[in-house]
């Protein structure tokens, strides 16, 4: 499937595949949605406390970033799960600007240790901030209450549904602790009902640029 580097509209680059016409992230701008999504919608949620963080599509790692900053910012220790079943190329890393457009020059260096860390196995990014990427496809997921917080950022409905199956869903509950959240910046009906059917109690929230609403999920106990 062809492959082609973008810029968003907010300035920062992503992934476009040419076949389905799908981005790894909004064409909106990548680093807005992250930030709204993830980082306001979810990360804040915990905020003062450890945290431990599953990324479904760890993709270009501008999620883990973004998050390893926060984790700078707040001191915060958090431990982050990405699952990822085709990473991308070292020649497409090369290519993301996060790190300038995010003025996060002297963490160049981290930016590139979390892509060259070994996969199936957990690295400390900094005393703070340790990753593990998992290279996995999401129906192989089997943990159980072991997460605060799932990022669920796979390819959109339209072009792969089976991902946002009853199935899946299922695997994301069973790995959230009580209490636990999943945000996403889904807002289909469809999705939020595949949510509600394992268990979630699902909210809808205002989405980031470019998009009307996204959806929070609570495993309420």
């Amino acid at each position: 499937m062809k492959r082609e580097i973008i810029k968003t509209l907010d300035g920062s680059t992503t992934i476009h595949l040419e076949e389905w016409n799908e981005s790894y992230h909004s064409k909106h701008g990548a680093i807005q949605e992250a930030k709204h999504v993830f980082i306001k919608n979810g990360l804040s949620l915990f905020e003062n406390n450890p945290v431990s963080v599953l990324e479904i599509g760890f993709g270009t790692g501008l999620n883990a970033f973004i998050t390893f900053l926060e984790s700078e910012e707040k001191q915060q220790k958090i431990d982050y799960v990405g699952v990822e079943a085709y990473p991308v190329n070292a020649e497409e890393v090369l290519a993301m600007n996060y790190v300038a457009e995010l003025k996060a020059l002297e963490f160049e260096n981290i930016f590139q240790k979390m892509h060259k860390s070994e996969w199936n196995k957990k690295t400390e990014i900094s005393t703070l901030f340790s990753l593990t990427k998992r290279k996995q496809f999401f129906d192989e997921i089997k943990d159980y209450e072991i997460f605060d917080l799932i990022y669920f950022d796979a390819f959109g409905y339209r072009v792969q549904p089976e991902l946002w199956s009853t199935e899946i869903f299922q695997k994301m509950y069973n790995s959230l602790k009580p209490n636990g959240v999943l945000v996403t910046y889904a807002a289909r009906g469809v999705v939020k009902r595949s949510m509600i059917s394992v268990g979630f109690t699902v909210e809808k929230l205002a989405g980031p640029p470019g998009k009307r609403e996204m959806f929070r999920a609570f495993k309420k106990v």
